[in-house]
């Protein structure tokens, strides 16, 4: 039986996208770094240079991603395990006045 994780896209990932929501199969993403790698070669250089630093080695600041309503960075950042059933949010940050 495959077991599946929801990705949700916000804002700009949700223009490149198209979707507000997908199912990704957890045996594919181990973590957020492998997620990352499986969603960019799904939708190409468009969300890549969203989700990337500049040089590519971690998770551009200007993202945002949740773990089942916890932010990434309070937990393992790229490193963060995913399972089954968990719920992925992804959206940039945003700056308000």
């Amino acid at each position: 039986m495959v077991h599946d994780m929801k990705i949700k896209y916000f804002a700009t990932y949700r223009d490149i996208t198209r979707r507000r929501e997908e199912d990704v199969a957890a045996a594919n993403a181990p973590d957020v770094w492998a997620l990352l790698a499986e969603l960019g070669g799904r939708y190409g250089a468009p969300l890549k240079n969203k989700l990337y630093s500049a040089d590519g080695s971690d998770i551009n600041e200007e993202t945002i991603i949740l773990v089942n309503g916890r932010n990434v960075f309070h937990l393992n950042g790229k490193d963060t395990p995913l399972a089954d059933s968990d719920v992925v949010s992804v959206f940039p940050v945003v700056a308000g006045g």
